[in-house]
């Protein structure tokens, strides 16, 4: 049998296939950890280090544009509505979106896949003008090149979460693409909290949009998106040797979540995911292609609308995809 190597997060839904308990026909399943995961998004892409990896969206994107050897598989194994995503300094006087414009906002890297979520939102629901945005970073980009003039660097050594406390950034990302954490993706990165908060206007950072769950929801009702937050990429030339993996391999994280929902129906294991499956009233990690249709094709546009790919990349989600049979899972 051959042998996979598979870096993935820790996902319940993704654990029968990494202990075994799944199988893909003729391969053996090889687990590489790597945590926090988001470390193997760059060396996947710069080394194809890994056969199998879990990759941030806007990277698989930017990768396949580059014509960068991978190739990817609909299957999302993290979600998440991003409305919640920006607070602003206590000074900032910032009430509404629009009032971004012309100030300073931070973000670990311009490209990660929540500051293209989030900036698409902000254009396209808020009309904020996104490129009147300074947009303060203090991490590398996956695939670098594509950084607009609107980009600064964090050149002092400090987090973002001290330049927000500060006010030497007018609002930032929360989470893992801004304030809750410092530098690059490291052991122990996602516990480096700066512990901003988020309080009322007046005391400390406060949300931009302090009924974002609603206002989510409200967007996804209308528009049918549900924000994607990872796929799972393979080496292009295992692809080639072997046309049907990618076919089979769907089929074993398919059979995987099943696992986990047999044993887990309420998701009792993962609250964020119970919560979402209640926010859209189904399925929170839906795999597959044309259940997913409305989320790739606005993932794709806020990409080219911000520069990340090029006017011409296409917009069929199929097209994204290697080629094989992935029936909605």
């Amino acid at each position: 049998m051959q042998k996979l190597s598979v870096a993935l997060g820790e996902y319940p839904h993704g654990q029968a296939l990494l202990d075994g308990d799944v199988e893909v026909d003729g391969y053996r399943i090889e687990p590489v950890e790597v945590r926090p995961v988001i470390g193997a998004y760059r060396r996947m892409i710069r080394d194809l280090e890994f056969d199998v990896c879990e990759l941030a969206p806007v990277s698989y994107l930017m990768a396949r544009q580059e014509g960068i050897p991978l190739t990817a598989i609909p299957v999302f194994l993290n979600r998440r509505f991003h409305h919640g995503d920006v607070q602003c300094a206590e000074q900032s006087g910032i009430r509404v979106p629009r009032d971004l414009e012309g100030r300073r906002v931070g973000v670990r890297a311009y490209t990660v896949t929540t500051g293209v979520w989030v900036r698409g939102i902000l254009a396209e629901q808020y009309g904020v003008d996104v490129g009147k945005i300074t947009w303060v970073v203090d991490d590398d980009d996956h695939i670098e090149g594509r950084t607009p003039p609107n980009v600064e660097r964090v050149a002092d050594g400090r987090s973002l979460g001290e330049l927000l406390r500060t006010g030497d950034i007018d609002a930032a990302f929360t989470g893992n693409a801004g304030t809750g954490r410092a530098g690059a993706p490291r052991a122990g990165w996602t516990a480096a909290d700066d512990g901003v908060g988020e309080g009322p206007v007046g005391e400390g950072p406060y949300p931009l949009l302090p009924d974002a769950e609603v206002l989510a929801v409200d967007w996804y009702l209308r528009s049918g998106v549900y924000p994607l937050h990872s796929l799972i990429a393979l080496r292009s030339e295992l692809v080639d040797r072997d046309p049907a993996l990618p076919g089979r391999l769907y089929a074993a994280f398919a059979d995987s979540k099943r696992k986990q929902l047999a044993a887990d129906p309420d998701w009792s294991a993962q609250p964020r995911f119970a919560r979402q499956a209640r926010q859209i009233d189904g399925d929170p990690v839906p795999y597959g292609i044309d259940v997913n249709e409305p989320s790739l094709t606005a993932l794709v546009r806020f990409s080219r609308d911000q520069g990340l790919l090029d006017p011409d990349f296409p917009t069929d989600p199929h097209a994204l995809f290697a080629v094989g049979d992935y029936p909605d899972a």
